[in-house]
């Protein structure tokens, strides 16, 4: 590469004066030549085109090509150096290797090779240059000689290179005197010396001299002349003015040029017809095209600078666009209707309209545009809509009749060259132009307002809805092609293609597909070949699972957006009462279709080579509204989950026959075609029914398929291989996990994928190691927050996976290993091992195996802090592992050291942690009941007040005084309700009597509902509706507890261990006594007992499906507070409640193994109150927050995780007791329902909380750990009982369906 050949010289020639030419501008102003050098010295800082030149580009790549072993070679030599500690720092690198460049000997031959060549080039240029002016200067001195009349084409400005002009300034008067010799009455030698001299005079002197508006006039009219060489010299000086002139002066070119086009069409000297086609090897037709290329050339760029201008100057342009565009023949022409006119012209050279596209996006033009096509030129909307309608119906009969329309597509797909168009092809250019610009008019506002418009022979208006399903039923009507190396280039302008292409346009703007796409019209068009085919109609469709998987394409999307959802589901309606009732709905529709093709009961499709495709594409469909909650609730009664279940269950038992990729082989040849589509199928069923878990219903419905375990196994193996790359999706799969860690069968499977492994695993390598791969360029920073950013992500992980039930399944009878050594290399595996090497550090081996002692400890110790917040966690880790008597230990070790003994505690970030964490998990009670201490230190002399301690019990500064109840005066209200409890006499409606006061009670003195007062409503209201065949919804068999019977029973260490807390909950609360613990076991082990008689026997692995429930019995245990430790009277009143609806959802271990419940429902260790009370709270929570609905998606946690937790423990820690105690009382006086309107305003009373840590990236932290503050049930009562209002027919019956097969 270091010789130059002939060829390289005259391109670098070429290059360099292209160069030179686009900076003469700055080059001649310089006032000196050293200024001038300096300039070009500094052109890459100064202009930012430089790197686009040829010239440099040129440059570069020889430098690269010669030296660029040079530079990679050395490079490679002080990178292997830095990493051995030799060179240090990038600018040390870059200096040492463009030293050893520049004294290499290739850098010192390519020198010499460019210097050489560049003096040849140089020197020719200067040489080229002296020939130009004298030339020049010759012509200028013979102006009244004659010449021969044919001129140098070299002299004009669309010649090889620009830079071999030679600009002539002209004065005034030289310019005068051009235009006088440019006057069509000259003879046509002196117009022809004119336009010489007109080519080589700068455009912008022709421009601003006062001679402009008569020389323009002259060149209009001068387009016309007969001469073609003279016209097309012309149309080479507008072209150069174009290229180098600003917007307010080609403007006037640009409108000069498109008068002259319109008089042209408007001359009787024009007279091409549309059915005669057109012949573009005419060189009149040629000439023609090349003048409205030119404008389209223009038409394109103008927009990038027009907004630098007067919108006057834009609005010439635009309307002497339009104008021409609008021309046509009168109505009375007899050739008015086969004319061809411009647009034809224009479509021809911008078949998608991207003029209308760039003229379209900003809105300064935009505004402009709609402005005139709405006050003069309407009638250009009018001619494309005419002409989509005319096409389409030219479409529709030939599909109806079995026909080919083959013309254009078909001529055009072939390789031959082509120079002519038919009739009918250039009918089809316009209309794809036509379908192009309306399809971009519709997207905008100011477009949808020039409709409805009025065409002559259509009776009725033409709406953007009649447009809309317009293009719908393109996507049908017209023959698609299948995809084939001829077709594939000519795809994109096939009615069906284009249309679908605006219609994924509209799908994608939010404002116009509300407004256009979400009507009953559209969507009808959209399902018409589905409804056909589920009919069993006669479907005049070519290519039909093509058109099905466009149709499935369009639906998708609109199911994507909250309101294109709503309107699949419910129509009209926002929600199912309001449903439209004249027809099913979208829904009804597609998940009917899905199901017959998951059945293969469509024949028209059977053996069809892309049916899987198909199906997949309408699986998807049903799949973007199976994954909320409202669709899904619209899903179950068809049972899809179950249809693509069977269908996963058939394709798994093939994919088995599918031979294993043999190592060393190539896999396309091992595996037949067959079977990959065999595989990719089954992987695709899996995807679908992974989806279901998007939703706690979902999720239960997934266990019923069976194939949940495979779901997490696809779902692991497609996160390892990274193929989500989409946030969207990411979030997607975080919220999966969240949920599938919320069931016991979840979390199992999710162990047993290999995912817990691997995510213990990267918060180890973040936490310890850090990346093998990262290379060490500076020291790591030291970690300032308790958490570092880096493990954040791992940290929330762990929150959303270790939820109770995942808790007992991972942990239980689990010893954590408490090893005598540990390497450095030996790295956690579990959930135990995360325990024991980050939580309980009780012995030194532990400690030094730790390489961040300080910063592990407390990562560990916040995860403590967080799964202690949900009490069952929290009584199985201190009966298996004993944390508290563990960070006691610690604690006491902390001490400084003095000759008397030990000191006083030391004050770090480690023993401010397990002080906070020791009085958490050793104190029960509400925000106003108990005080946890700070974990961050105050400024001042003393930066910790909180008192330590390493042995119980707690110091008394971290429990609040109980303010004193002020003396309850009489209230009539209150009384009135007592009296209505106690009436022996029950008239219709006592019930309702009884709420009605309840609530008027509950909002006038909610205190006054507290005590005795408040056992003794309860007690009487359920014994009342126990006693009611109707209320009653649960049968129960008599039990009659003996003392003697429970004495001989002993509690579980979990079970003793909560009795404890609740005991000591209960005396501070002064509400029970010295002796209540004996009547605490005494009520649960009835329970126990009770309850076991209506138990069916279950075999099962599981840990919550053991005969005893797992469980402490918070609810059992809060109403044996409410009757002040009365354990006869809480035991009457649970058996009594046990009857109730009620009882299966406020008590959790009510249905524990219960018969009450179907056995597939029990087998699942499924909660109840997962799949139906936390399904509804997500539901409404979408309705009526949906800015908290968001929240909780964007940081990958589910409500019905926090809401699971705050029910099984009875708001315990959460809410003060007065206020469990009224969260009790609603939903037993109100109903069952009012547990999910509960939950609905917690989160409208967190709602600024959640949006802001949300936004800190700790949403599920703060709910755990933060209580309730100043949340009080009687404030939220009018809001609950307005969502009853809405929501109670649905939600109760869903209730009651818990003891229904699959619900």
């Amino acid at each position: 590469m270091s010789q130059f050949t002939s060829e390289d010289e005259a391109l670098l020639q070429s290059m360099l004066r292209q160069l030179l030419q686009s900076v003469k501008e700055k080059i001649t102003g310089a006032p000196s030549v050293e200024c001038a050098e300096e300039i070009l010295l500094h052109l890459e800082e100064t202009d930012e085109n430089f790197h686009n030149y040829e010239f440099v580009k040129y440059l570069r790549q020889y430098i690269n090509n010669t030296v660029g072993s040079v530079i990679e070679e050395e490079t490679e030599k002080c990178t292997s150096a830095q990493s051995q500690g030799e060179v240090s720092g990038y600018d040390t690198l870059v200096q040492h290797v463009t030293k050893k460049t520049r004294e290499s000997k290739e850098y010192t031959e390519m020198m010499h090779a460019l210097k050489n060549v560049m003096m040849v080039v140089v020197e020719s240029l200067i040489n080229k240059f002296e020939e130009d002016r004298m030339r020049n200067k010759e012509l200028d001195s013979k102006p009244k000689k004659g010449r021969q009349s044919g001129y140098d084409t070299d002299n004009c400005s669309d010649s090889d290179s620009s830079f071999n002009q030679s600009y002539t300034f002209m004065s005034q008067e030289q310019l005068q005197l051009l235009v006088e010799r440019f006057d069509p009455v000259q003879p046509k030698e002196v117009r022809q010396k004119a336009l010489q001299t007109l080519c080589i005079a700068p455009p912008s002197d022709i421009l601003n001299s006062e001679s402009w508006p008569n020389l323009r006039k002259h060149l209009t009219m001068s387009l016309s002349d007969p001469d073609a060489a003279f016209s097309e010299k012309i149309l080479r000086f507008y072209a150069k003015t174009f290229s180098s002139s600003p917007f307010n002066m080609t403007r006037e070119v640009y409108t000069s040029l498109a008068r002259h086009l319109e008089l042209y069409f408007l001359s009787g000297e024009y007279s091409l017809r549309i059915s005669a086609g057109l012949d573009v090897s005419n060189a009149d037709v040629n000439r023609l095209l090349k003048k409205i290329r030119l404008l389209n050339e223009y038409q394109k760029e103008a927009p990038s600078s027009w907004i630098r201008h007067p919108e006057k100057y834009m609005e010439e342009v635009v309307e002497s666009t339009l104008s021409l565009l609008s021309v046509k023949r009168e109505p009375d022409h007899p050739a008015s209707p086969d004319f061809l006119s411009p647009i034809y012209f224009l479509a021809l050279l911008d078949i998608k309209a991207v003029w209308f596209k760039k003229w379209t996006h900003a809105y300064y033009s935009r505004t402009v545009v709609f402005r005139l096509l709405e006050k003069k030129y309407k009638s250009l909307i009018n001619a494309a809509v005419q002409q989509c309608l005319d096409y389409f119906e030219f479409c529709k009969a030939a599909v109806n009749t079995n026909s080919k329309i083959s013309e254009f597509s078909q001529q055009h797909c072939s390789d031959k060259q082509n120079f002519s168009y038919t009739g009918s092809e250039l009918q089809h250019i316009y209309f794809v132009h036509s379908l192009c610009l309306l399809g971009r008019l519709l997207i905008y506002k100011q477009g949808r307002n020039l409709f409805p418009i009025k065409l002559k022979n259509k009776k009725d208006s033409v709406t953007v809805t009649d447009l809309l399903v317009l293009f719908t039923q393109l996507i049908y009507y017209f023959p698609s092609h299948q995809k084939t190396a001829l077709t594939t280039q000519t795809e994109s302008y096939s009615p069906a293609s284009l249309a679908m292409e605006i219609l994924q346009a509209f799908c994608d703007q939010a404002g116009c597909t509300a407004e256009c796409l979400y009507t009953d019209a559209v969507i009808d068009a959209l399902l018409h070949p589905v409804q056909s085919l589920l009919s069993g109609k006669e479907v005049y469709i070519n290519c039909l699972e093509t058109t099905l998987i466009d149709v499935a394409d369009i639906l998708a999307r609109i199911a994507a957006v909250e309101d294109g959802l709503s309107f699949l589901l419910y129509g009209d309606g926002e929600n199912e009462k309001t449903a439209k009732e004249d027809g099913p709905t979208a829904v009804h529709v597609i998940v009917q279709f899905t199901k017959k093709l998951l059945h293969d009961d469509i024949s028209l499709l059977s053996g069809a080579e892309i049916l899987p495709v198909v199906k997949g594409a309408f699986i998807f469909v049903c799949r973007q509204m199976y994954r909320t909650c409202e669709g899904l609730q619209m899903l179950i009664p068809y049972g899809l989950h179950e249809s693509i279940g069977e269908a996963w269950k058939k394709t798994s038992l093939l994919s088995e026959r599918v031979p294993t990729p043999v190592t060393g082989t190539d896999s396309t040849s091992s595996i037949s075609l067959e079977s990959k589509n065999i595989l990719l199928w089954e992987e695709t069923l899996l995807d679908a029914l992974l989806n279901y878990s998007a939703t706690s219903k979902g999720l239960f419905l997934l266990h019923g398929t069976g194939a949940l375990n495979d779901c997490v196994n696809f779902m692991f193996s497609s996160l390892s291989k990274k193929l989500q790359t989409n946030e969207y999706e990411e979030f997607g799969n975080r919220v999966i996990v969240t949920q599938m860690a919320t069931t016991p069968t979840g979390a199992v499977a999710l162990q047993s994928s290999g995912f817990i492994k691997a995510l213990v695993t990267e918060l180890w390598a973040l936490l310890e190691c850090g990346k093998d791969d990262l290379r060490i360029t500076q020291p790591k920073s030291t970690p300032v927050d308790p958490i570092d950013q880096s493990c954040q992500k791992s940290f929330l992980s762990l929150i959303n996976l270790l939820t109770y039930p995942a808790v007992l399944e991972l942990l239980s009878q689990q010893d954590i290993p408490n090893k005598p050594m540990y390497s450095f290399r030996e790295v956690p595996t579990d959930i135990t091992d995360i325990i024991d090497r980050l939580i309980i550090l009780n012995s030194e081996a532990k400690i030094h195996s730790l390489f961040n002692y300080e910063q592990s400890h407390i990562f560990g110790l916040r995860l403590l802090n967080v799964l202690c917040c949900e009490l069952n966690t929290l009584l199985l880790l201190e009966t298996q592992y004993h944390v508290s008597q563990a960070l006691l230990t610690a604690q006491a070790e902390n001490v400084t050291e003095t000759p008397e003994g030990p000191g006083d505690f030391i004050i770090d970030g480690l023993s401010v942690e397990r002080n906070h964490v020791l009085v958490r998990i050793n104190l029960i009670g509400g925000p106003q009941e108990r005080i946890l201490p700070l974990r961050e230190l105050d400024k001042g002399s003393d930066p910790y007040p909180w008192p330590m301690f390493s042995s119980f019990p707690l110091p008394k500064c971290y429990l609040a005084e109980i303010p004193r109840k002020a003396e309850l005066r009489q209230d009539k209200d209150l009384d009135k309700l007592l009296s209505l409890l106690k009436s022996p006499e029950k008239q219709s409606g006592w019930a309702e009597i009884c709420r009605k006061q309840f609530c008027k009670v509950m909002k006038s003195r909610p205190d006054a509902i507290s005590g005795k007062i408040l056992a003794e409503l309860i007690e009487t209201f359920v014994l009342h509706l126990s006693e009611s065949q109707s209320d009653c919804c649960f049968s129960t068999g008599s039990y009659k507890a003996m003392d003697a019977d429970v004495k001989k029973e002993s509690l579980s260490s979990v079970h003793q261990l909560g009795v404890e807390m609740t005991v000591r909950y209960g005396k501070y609360l002064n509400l029970l006594n010295d002796h209540a613990e004996n009547g605490l076991c005494f009520v649960l082990i009835s329970c126990e007992k009770f309850l076991k008689q209506q138990q069916r026997t279950v075999v099962s692995s599981l840990c919550c499906l053991q005969e005893r429930c797992a469980g402490y019995d918070w609810f059992a245990s809060s109403v044996f507070l409410m009757m002040s430790g009365d354990g006869e009277k809480t035991l009457t009143f649970l058996q009594r409640f046990s009857r109730l609806l009620v009882s299966a959802f406020l008590w959790l271990p009510r249905l524990h193994l219960s018969m009450h419940l179907p056995a597939t429902t029990v087998e699942s260790g499924i909660h109840p109150v997962y799949f139906c009370s936390t399904h509804h709270i997500e539901m409404l929570l979408k309705a009526e927050l949906p800015l908290v609905s968001s929240a909780f998606h964007m940081s990958g946690f589910t409500p019905s995780q926090i809401c699971l937790q705050w029910i099984t423990q009875c708001f315990w820690n959460y809410m003060d007791w007065s206020e469990i105690c009224h969260y009790i009382a609603i939903c037993i006086f109100l109903g069952p329902d009012y547990q999910i309107y509960m939950c609905i305003s917690v989160f409208k009373h967190l709602q600024q909380d959640i949006l802001k840590h949300t936004e800190a990236q700790d949403l599920q932290v703060f709910l755990k750990e933060e209580a309730l503050h100043g949340f009080r049930v009687s404030d939220y009562l009018e809001y609950m009982e307005s969502l009853e209002a809405i929501y109670r027919p649905m939600l109760l019956k869903d209730m009651r369906n818990i003891r229904l097969q699959n619900t």
